[in-house]
């Protein structure tokens, strides 16, 4: 028999999910593990100070536990997630847990935060509740892990923090993750019956899934009733960010600080990018690399789109050439280290000057823009931002002659014409995620008052297909669209990312001065 021509015999075959390790598999003798084990100076044993993420976040879990007095709760930040066969994407925790402990970057992959409920009052700053963050903590130099597992090893990954060390810096319990199964099943069960009920952020780690689930199925627990409690809790987490604290802003300027920095550099890269046949690809690797080198990554996929590309509103092949007289439009935003994300779109001519119907068309987009800052103001609600840069387009747009009926037709519930070239949305919220607060009730979202601390986009635009026949020869391929991320104040809004212009005359002066 050819070797090709033999059948594995399970029973002396190596298992499946051992393979992996075979390119590099280190020695296993005694005389190794003792000399690995050995001659290693110590671990820093100094605590680090006391980070000033961590008020904050204690102050967001004592306002969540009085929501759910006596239940536990559980949050987990998520496993890490493979991206080809043995080698993982970068680990970015769920936002729910990110701002439930204050970590950023000091995140820690299959850590899961425990919500155990105490008598009233009686709890973590007079919460409902003692918290504690289970996670794998450093594994010893004296261990095989530390060398020999390439997911988790110190020796692959680079260090780990301790129990006492993530204790100290974020100021909250800590226990090891191999605590975890009996903290979340001990005494599980229906409350009738005097159990503790539990509350599940889902679909984030399965195996915490799987664990929740089965406590809830031995202890005869309903599991459709089981579900809406768990949905109620990411409802209530993502709600808890409709208004940011101060270290929230602080977090968000500095993201959007960066962001303005990086499209600085996508100017800078267009005279490469107009010489490359992917030049769209030049100017998202431009914005990338600030994203990369000042923050922690991007908050979402680049959208950097020339011409008719820019009428697709989630262009993110980016793989479309850079041409003169034509209109680039970017959509990007730095993730900063404490994961927070700016949102930013801004439209320029690739030559740097505005045709005079690109520059009519901007102008348009650019009232609606403002028309929408106006309404962007504590006590009005949320759809009335969305709502004032439509009564800019409609109107603009029949006045120009595209819509087939009245402005006030097309802006009514029976009509929706204008929507043919701006279908999206005005405005989201910004936070962690770009799309933040997205699980929130609509009655708190697109129907909630605006309060002082929200933080959300503005981004009217308008989008003139070269196949649409609608619209006369000369607007089609034109896609703009205008982005900024408002802070709302006690008295109004504050534009953050005002240092980046966005007027006709504002845009050209601003690619002079950096192509000079």
């Amino acid at each position: 028999m050819t070797t090709q021509d033999k059948t594995p015999t399970p029973g002396d075959d190596q298992p499946i999910e051992e393979r992996v390790t075979n390119r590099s598999a280190a020695p296993r003798s005694r005389a190794f593990t003792e000399f690995m084990a050995a001659h290693w100076a110590p671990t820093n044993g100094d605590l680090p100070a006391r980070a000033r993420a961590a008020d904050f976040a204690a102050t967001r879990r004592a306002a969540l536990s009085k929501l759910f007095p006596g239940e536990r709760l559980v949050i987990p930040a998520g496993p890490l997630k493979v991206r080809s066969n043995d080698t993982d994407y970068r680990f970015r925790p769920h936002s729910a847990f990110a701002h439930q402990t204050g970590l950023g970057v000091d995140h820690e992959p299959d850590a899961v935060l425990v919500y155990e409920p105490v008598e009233e009052g009686s709890g973590d700053q007079g919460s409902n509740h003692e918290v504690t963050l289970y996670f794998r903590p450093l594994a010893g130099r004296d261990t095989e892990m530390f060398y020999r597992d390439p997911r988790y090893g110190e020796f692959w990954i680079g260090p780990r923090p301790t129990l006492e060390s993530l204790g100290a810096e974020y100021g909250i319990r800590t226990a090891d993750l191999s605590e975890l199964e009996v903290a979340i099943t001990k005494n599980a069960g229906p409350q009738a019956l005097g159990g503790i009920r539990i509350r599940l952020v889902r679909d984030v780690d399965l195996n915490v899934d799987a664990l929740v689930d089965t406590s809830r199925y031995n202890t005869a627990v309903d599991l459709e009733e089981s579900d809406k409690l768990d949905a109620a809790l990411t409802e209530a987490l993502s709600q808890a960010r409709l208004v940011k604290d101060e270290l929230e802003v602080e977090n968000l300027r500095r993201s959007v600080d960066l962001t303005i920095d990086g499209f600085a550099e996508v100017i800078r890269s267009l005279p490469a990018a107009l010489a490359h046949r992917r030049g769209e690809r030049v100017v998202e690797t431009a914005f990338f690399s600030q994203a990369r080198i000042e923050g922690n990554d991007l908050g979402y996929d680049t959208i950097a789109a020339c011409g008719n590309n820019a009428t697709i509103l989630h262009w993110i092949s980016n793989n479309g050439p850079v041409e003169e007289g034509k209109l680039m439009l970017v959509d990007a935003g730095v993730e900063d280290d404490t994961l927070y994300t700016a949102d930013i779109t801004r439209t320029f001519p690739v030559n740097g000057k505005f045709s005079e119907v690109q520059a009519r068309a901007y102008r348009i987009v650019l009232e609606a823009a403002d028309a929408a800052f106006k309404a962007a103001v504590p006590g009005r609600k949320f759809h009335e931002v969305h709502d004032a840069a439509m009564q800019v387009l409609a109107t603009r747009l029949h006045e120009w002659g595209l819509l087939p009926v009245a402005a006030e037709v097309s802006l009514s519930d029976e009509g929706g014409h204008h929507r043919r070239w701006m279908p999206h949305g005005t405005s989201h919220h910004l936070g962690l995620d770009v799309h933040d607060c997205a699980q929130a009730k609509k009655e708190l979202y697109m129907d909630g008052v605006i309060e002082p601390g929200m933080v959300f986009t503005i981004e009217p635009g308008l989008y003139f297909k070269e196949e649409d026949l609608l619209i006369p020869e000369e607007l089609r391929g034109i896609g703009i669209r205008i982005e900024d991320d408002v802070l709302i104040t006690e008295d109004g809004n504050e534009n953050l990312s005002a240092a980046l212009p966005r007027t006709v005359e504002g845009i050209e002066a601003w690619m002079a001065e950096i192509s000079r």
